[in-house]
């Protein structure tokens, strides 16, 4: 049991840094990238979906940001 814990711990510490370089998929100026959101005393992550522009615009890297709160891209 212990062995299968270590084992999913290294299997998951070994993916994080791969995971980290995952671009948000290219599209349109017009194609809208859904992402979950943080609000201050907020339970519930709201998901927000914006074009890159408009993500910009609150100051968000969809390139950077994508890989840990990326939902959806829609068109």
């Amino acid at each position: 049991m212990a062995y299968t814990k270590l084992a999913l711990a290294l299997t998951l510490t070994a993916a994080a840094p791969a995971m980290a370089y995952v671009q948000a998929p290219q599209g349109s100026e017009t194609t809208r990238y859904c992402m979950r959101i943080t609000l201050t005393g907020n339970v519930i992550e709201p998901v927000r979906c914006w074009t890159r522009d408009q993500w910009a615009d609150q100051g968000v890297d969809v390139d950077k940001e994508w890989a840990r709160e990326g939902i959806r891209v829609i068109g």
